[in-house]
Protein backbone atom coordinates (compact mmCIF):
# COMPACT_ATOMS: atom_id res chain seq x y z
CA UNK A 1 0.00 0.00 0.00
CA UNK A 2 0.92 3.35 -1.14
CA UNK A 3 -0.03 6.82 0.54
CA UNK A 4 0.74 10.45 -0.43
CA UNK A 5 -0.02 13.74 1.71
CA UNK A 6 0.12 16.93 -0.20
CA UNK A 7 0.97 19.87 2.86
CA UNK A 8 1.52 23.14 1.23
CA UNK A 9 2.78 25.63 3.50
CA UNK A 10 6.28 26.09 5.50
CA UNK A 11 8.37 24.27 7.72
CA UNK A 12 5.81 25.13 10.39
CA UNK A 13 3.20 23.33 8.53
CA UNK A 14 5.28 20.04 8.24
CA UNK A 15 6.41 19.54 11.95
CA UNK A 16 2.59 20.60 12.51
CA UNK A 17 1.37 17.64 10.25
CA UNK A 18 4.42 14.76 11.84
CA UNK A 19 1.75 13.87 14.29
CA UNK A 20 -0.61 12.61 11.68
CA UNK A 21 2.48 11.26 9.71
CA UNK A 22 3.37 9.39 12.90
CA UNK A 23 -0.30 7.82 13.69
CA UNK A 24 -0.88 6.72 9.77
CA UNK A 25 2.74 4.81 10.51
CA UNK A 26 1.56 3.05 13.25
CA UNK A 27 -1.82 2.33 11.42
CA UNK A 28 -0.74 1.37 8.67
CA UNK A 29 3.21 -0.38 9.52
CA UNK A 30 3.74 -1.48 6.18
CA UNK A 31 2.60 1.09 3.55
CA UNK A 32 4.92 3.45 2.41
CA UNK A 33 4.75 7.51 2.73
CA UNK A 34 5.39 9.69 0.61
CA UNK A 35 4.60 13.60 1.03
CA UNK A 36 4.75 16.86 -1.69
CA UNK A 37 5.80 19.47 -0.09
CA UNK A 38 7.38 22.89 -1.07
CA UNK A 39 11.38 23.31 -2.10
CA UNK A 40 11.80 25.69 1.30
CA UNK A 41 10.07 23.25 2.93
CA UNK A 42 12.11 19.80 2.34
CA UNK A 43 13.97 20.42 5.33
CA UNK A 44 11.96 19.90 7.75
CA UNK A 45 11.83 15.96 7.20
CA UNK A 46 15.29 15.84 8.39
CA UNK A 47 13.24 16.04 11.54
CA UNK A 48 11.20 13.27 10.98
CA UNK A 49 12.19 9.37 10.15
CA UNK A 50 9.90 7.09 7.97
CA UNK A 51 9.39 8.73 4.85
CA UNK A 52 9.60 7.39 1.58
CA UNK A 53 9.42 9.91 -0.69
CA UNK A 54 9.84 13.31 -0.41
CA UNK A 55 8.17 15.55 -3.80
CA UNK A 56 8.74 18.92 -4.57
CA UNK A 57 6.30 20.70 -5.65
CA UNK A 58 5.50 24.47 -5.10
CA UNK A 59 1.96 24.95 -4.67
CA UNK A 60 2.38 29.32 -4.79
CA UNK A 61 4.06 29.51 -7.58
CA UNK A 62 2.61 30.55 -10.95
CA UNK A 63 2.70 26.97 -12.49
CA UNK A 64 1.96 26.50 -15.54
CA UNK A 65 -0.01 23.38 -17.06
CA UNK A 66 3.13 22.01 -17.72
CA UNK A 67 3.92 21.82 -13.99
CA UNK A 68 0.93 20.50 -13.23
CA UNK A 69 1.26 17.75 -15.69
CA UNK A 70 4.26 16.72 -13.88
CA UNK A 71 2.93 16.82 -10.71
CA UNK A 72 0.18 14.87 -12.18
CA UNK A 73 2.25 12.49 -13.50
CA UNK A 74 4.58 11.70 -10.40
CA UNK A 75 1.13 10.68 -8.47
CA UNK A 76 0.14 8.79 -10.87
CA UNK A 77 3.04 6.22 -11.92
CA UNK A 78 3.72 5.59 -8.12
CA UNK A 79 -0.23 3.85 -8.16
CA UNK A 80 -1.25 5.40 -4.45
CA UNK A 81 -4.15 3.78 -2.70
CA UNK A 82 -4.87 6.88 -0.76
CA UNK A 83 -4.06 10.30 -0.65
CA UNK A 84 -4.64 13.40 2.17
CA UNK A 85 -4.47 16.97 0.80
CA UNK A 86 -3.82 18.73 4.01
CA UNK A 87 -4.51 22.50 2.07
CA UNK A 88 -7.71 24.38 1.51
CA UNK A 89 -7.14 25.77 -1.67
CA UNK A 90 -10.63 25.02 -3.81
CA UNK A 91 -8.33 22.85 -6.75
CA UNK A 92 -7.40 20.60 -4.30
CA UNK A 93 -10.01 17.73 -4.53
CA UNK A 94 -9.99 18.25 -8.20
CA UNK A 95 -6.11 17.41 -8.20
CA UNK A 96 -6.60 14.23 -6.32
CA UNK A 97 -9.38 13.56 -8.77
CA UNK A 98 -7.91 13.87 -11.68
CA UNK A 99 -4.44 11.70 -10.54
CA UNK A 100 -7.08 8.16 -10.14
CA UNK A 101 -6.26 8.13 -6.74
CA UNK A 102 -9.04 5.87 -5.15
CA UNK A 103 -9.65 7.56 -1.75
CA UNK A 104 -9.33 11.08 -1.77
CA UNK A 105 -9.13 12.96 1.46
CA UNK A 106 -9.30 16.49 2.39
CA UNK A 107 -11.09 19.35 4.04
CA UNK A 108 -14.75 20.17 2.93
CA UNK A 109 -14.57 23.50 0.87
CA UNK A 110 -16.94 24.14 -1.27
CA UNK A 111 -16.57 22.48 -5.04
CA UNK A 112 -13.77 20.58 -3.75
CA UNK A 113 -15.85 18.12 -1.46
CA UNK A 114 -17.31 16.85 -4.99
CA UNK A 115 -14.10 15.50 -5.88
CA UNK A 116 -13.01 13.79 -2.51
CA UNK A 117 -14.13 10.48 -1.28
CA UNK A 118 -14.35 11.77 2.07
CA UNK A 119 -14.57 15.25 3.00
CA UNK A 120 -13.48 16.26 6.35
CA UNK A 121 -15.17 19.58 8.52
CA UNK A 122 -12.44 22.31 8.73
CA UNK A 123 -12.35 23.47 11.99
CA UNK A 124 -10.84 26.99 12.53
CA UNK A 125 -10.49 27.35 16.59
CA UNK A 126 -8.51 24.27 16.32
CA UNK A 127 -4.74 23.75 17.38
CA UNK A 128 -3.40 22.94 13.67
CA UNK A 129 -1.93 19.39 15.00
CA UNK A 130 -5.10 18.32 15.62
CA UNK A 131 -7.05 20.07 12.53
CA UNK A 132 -4.19 18.23 10.25
CA UNK A 133 -4.58 15.42 12.66
CA UNK A 134 -8.70 14.82 11.86
CA UNK A 135 -7.93 14.36 8.17
CA UNK A 136 -7.21 10.54 9.30
CA UNK A 137 -10.68 10.21 9.91
CA UNK A 138 -11.39 9.56 6.25
CA UNK A 139 -9.25 6.28 6.93
CA UNK A 140 -11.24 5.14 9.52
CA UNK A 141 -8.54 6.18 12.40
CA UNK A 142 -9.96 8.80 15.32
CA UNK A 143 -7.34 8.49 17.52
CA UNK A 144 -6.19 11.47 19.93
CA UNK A 145 -3.49 13.79 18.18
CA UNK A 146 -0.43 12.96 19.26
CA UNK A 147 1.93 15.08 21.01
CA UNK A 148 4.76 16.67 18.51
CA UNK A 149 7.91 14.96 18.08
CA UNK A 150 10.82 15.16 16.75
CA UNK A 151 14.13 12.97 15.37
CA UNK A 152 17.25 15.14 15.75
CA UNK A 153 20.11 13.29 13.48
CA UNK A 154 23.09 12.47 16.03
CA UNK A 155 25.21 14.44 13.60
CA UNK A 156 23.45 17.57 13.91
CA UNK A 157 23.11 17.00 18.50
CA UNK A 158 26.78 16.84 18.03
CA UNK A 159 27.12 20.22 16.59
CA UNK A 160 25.08 21.61 18.95
CA UNK A 161 27.23 20.39 21.75
CA UNK A 162 30.46 21.67 19.95
CA UNK A 163 28.78 24.80 19.24
CA UNK A 164 27.72 25.09 23.03
CA UNK A 165 31.47 24.47 23.51
CA UNK A 166 32.65 27.08 21.27
CA UNK A 167 30.34 29.42 22.99
CA UNK A 168 31.81 28.71 26.33
CA UNK A 169 28.17 27.71 27.60
CA UNK A 170 28.89 25.69 30.87
CA UNK A 171 26.35 22.85 32.00
CA UNK A 172 23.46 25.71 33.42
CA UNK A 173 22.12 26.12 30.17
CA UNK A 174 20.89 29.38 28.02
CA UNK A 175 18.01 31.29 27.07
CA UNK A 176 17.70 31.07 23.21
CA UNK A 177 16.60 34.35 21.87
CA UNK A 178 14.77 33.97 17.90
CA UNK A 179 13.94 36.62 15.43
CA UNK A 180 11.73 35.77 12.73
CA UNK A 181 13.97 35.27 9.69
CA UNK A 182 14.17 32.98 5.98
CA UNK A 183 15.17 29.92 8.30
CA UNK A 184 12.70 30.23 11.30
CA UNK A 185 9.60 32.19 10.14
CA UNK A 186 6.66 30.83 9.39
CA UNK A 187 5.44 33.12 6.50
CA UNK A 188 8.15 35.93 6.60
CA UNK A 189 5.73 38.80 6.55
CA UNK A 190 7.83 42.18 7.81
CA UNK A 191 5.25 43.14 9.98
CA UNK A 192 5.86 39.81 12.14
CA UNK A 193 9.34 41.54 13.02
CA UNK A 194 9.76 43.07 16.87
CA UNK A 195 11.58 46.11 17.04
CA UNK A 196 15.04 46.00 18.06
CA UNK A 197 14.39 48.48 20.84
CA UNK A 198 12.20 45.77 22.11
CA UNK A 199 14.83 43.40 21.78
CA UNK A 200 17.28 45.34 23.40
CA UNK A 201 15.15 46.66 26.58
CA UNK A 202 14.09 42.95 27.16
CA UNK A 203 18.00 41.57 27.14
CA UNK A 204 19.23 44.17 29.28
CA UNK A 205 16.67 43.54 31.85
CA UNK A 206 17.28 40.00 31.71
CA UNK A 207 21.29 40.58 31.93
CA UNK A 208 20.39 42.85 35.00
CA UNK A 209 18.55 40.41 36.88
CA UNK A 210 20.13 37.08 35.98
CA UNK A 211 23.64 38.03 34.71
CA UNK A 212 24.83 34.50 34.89
CA UNK A 213 22.31 32.80 32.92
CA UNK A 214 23.95 33.18 29.08
CA UNK A 215 21.99 34.71 26.72
CA UNK A 216 22.37 33.09 23.00
CA UNK A 217 21.20 34.80 19.65
CA UNK A 218 19.75 32.40 17.04
CA UNK A 219 20.37 33.87 13.63
CA UNK A 220 20.84 32.99 10.16
CA UNK A 221 20.98 34.76 6.53
CA UNK A 222 17.27 36.79 6.91
CA UNK A 223 18.13 38.61 10.11
CA UNK A 224 22.58 39.64 10.32
CA UNK A 225 21.01 43.45 11.08
CA UNK A 226 19.27 42.10 14.25
CA UNK A 227 22.21 39.97 15.64
CA UNK A 228 25.15 42.63 14.63
CA UNK A 229 23.15 45.32 16.26
CA UNK A 230 22.21 43.15 19.41
CA UNK A 231 25.69 42.04 19.69
CA UNK A 232 27.34 45.60 19.24
CA UNK A 233 25.29 47.20 21.93
CA UNK A 234 25.54 43.94 24.61
CA UNK A 235 29.06 41.95 24.22
CA UNK A 236 27.99 39.74 26.07
CA UNK A 237 25.81 38.23 24.31
CA UNK A 238 26.38 34.63 22.59
CA UNK A 239 25.92 34.04 18.65
CA UNK A 240 25.01 30.98 16.82
CA UNK A 241 24.41 30.41 13.07
CA UNK A 242 22.57 27.03 12.43
CA UNK A 243 22.36 26.50 8.98
CA UNK A 244 19.64 23.97 8.52
CA UNK A 245 16.57 23.39 10.91
CA UNK A 246 18.40 20.64 12.39
CA UNK A 247 20.46 22.49 13.59
CA UNK A 248 18.38 24.79 14.97
CA UNK A 249 15.93 22.14 16.71
CA UNK A 250 19.30 20.51 18.11
CA UNK A 251 20.13 24.11 20.03
CA UNK A 252 16.37 24.55 20.75
CA UNK A 253 16.83 21.38 22.71
CA UNK A 254 19.38 22.40 24.66
CA UNK A 255 18.01 25.29 26.02
CA UNK A 256 16.01 26.19 29.19
CA UNK A 257 14.08 28.83 27.93
CA UNK A 258 13.38 30.06 24.00
CA UNK A 259 12.02 33.39 23.77
CA UNK A 260 10.66 34.12 20.38
CA UNK A 261 7.98 35.59 18.15
CA UNK A 262 5.52 33.27 15.94
CA UNK A 263 7.51 31.21 13.78
CA UNK A 264 9.09 27.56 12.95
CA UNK A 265 11.54 27.87 16.27
CA UNK A 266 8.11 27.76 18.25
CA UNK A 267 6.98 24.97 16.93
CA UNK A 268 9.91 23.36 17.46
CA UNK A 269 10.44 24.24 20.94
CA UNK A 270 7.36 22.53 21.36
CA UNK A 271 7.79 19.64 19.75
CA UNK A 272 10.99 19.65 22.06
CA UNK A 273 8.83 20.45 25.29
CA UNK A 274 11.27 23.38 25.53
CA UNK A 275 9.86 26.14 27.55
CA UNK A 276 8.85 28.03 25.42
CA UNK A 277 7.60 32.60 25.35
CA UNK A 278 6.21 33.09 22.16
CA UNK A 279 5.22 36.80 20.82
CA UNK A 280 2.22 37.32 18.39
CA UNK A 281 0.81 40.29 16.23
CA UNK A 282 -2.40 39.13 14.87
CA UNK A 283 -2.48 35.53 15.52
CA UNK A 284 -4.60 34.33 19.07
CA UNK A 285 -1.91 32.26 20.72
CA UNK A 286 -4.47 29.98 21.69
CA UNK A 287 -5.03 28.87 18.60
CA UNK A 288 -1.27 28.09 17.35
CA UNK A 289 0.22 26.68 20.94
CA UNK A 290 -0.68 23.59 22.53
CA UNK A 291 -2.63 24.04 26.17
CA UNK A 292 0.23 23.66 28.48
CA UNK A 293 2.37 25.71 31.25
CA UNK A 294 5.37 25.30 29.15
CA UNK A 295 4.14 27.89 26.59
CA UNK A 296 3.28 30.65 26.83
CA UNK A 297 2.12 33.32 24.17
CA UNK A 298 1.43 37.19 24.49
CA UNK A 299 -0.55 38.68 21.95
CA UNK A 300 -0.01 42.18 21.33
CA UNK A 301 -3.26 44.76 22.43
CA UNK A 302 -3.03 46.05 18.47
CA UNK A 303 -2.53 43.13 16.16
CA UNK A 304 0.70 44.87 15.14
CA UNK A 305 3.51 42.55 16.68
CA UNK A 306 5.25 45.89 16.95
CA UNK A 307 3.45 47.69 19.51
CA UNK A 308 3.55 44.71 22.23
CA UNK A 309 5.65 46.60 24.73
CA UNK A 310 8.66 44.96 26.48
CA UNK A 311 7.12 45.75 29.27
CA UNK A 312 4.73 43.63 28.75
CA UNK A 313 7.12 40.94 27.80
CA UNK A 314 9.10 40.88 31.02
CA UNK A 315 5.96 41.16 32.89
CA UNK A 316 5.37 37.32 31.71
CA UNK A 317 8.46 36.20 32.02
CA UNK A 318 9.30 37.00 35.39
CA UNK A 319 5.19 36.80 36.78
CA UNK A 320 5.19 32.92 34.74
Amino acid sequence: MRIVALVPGGISDQVLFFPTLDDLKRAYPNAEIDVVVEPGAKGAYSLFKGIGETIVFDFQANNSPADWANLLGALRDRNYSAALFAGRQVWGGFLLWLTGIPTRIGYANGLNTLFLTQAIPWQADQYPAIRYHQLLQGLGIDTPCPDLTLSIPRSDLDWADNEQKRLGIGGGGYVLLCSNSSLNSRNGRAEDSYPLASWQAIIQDFQQRQPELPLVLAQDDGREDWAVSLMQQFPALKLTAPDSISRLAAMIAGANLVLCTDSTAMHLAVALQVYTLALFGQTNPALVLPASDKFLGIQSPTGKLADLPPETVLAKLWGG
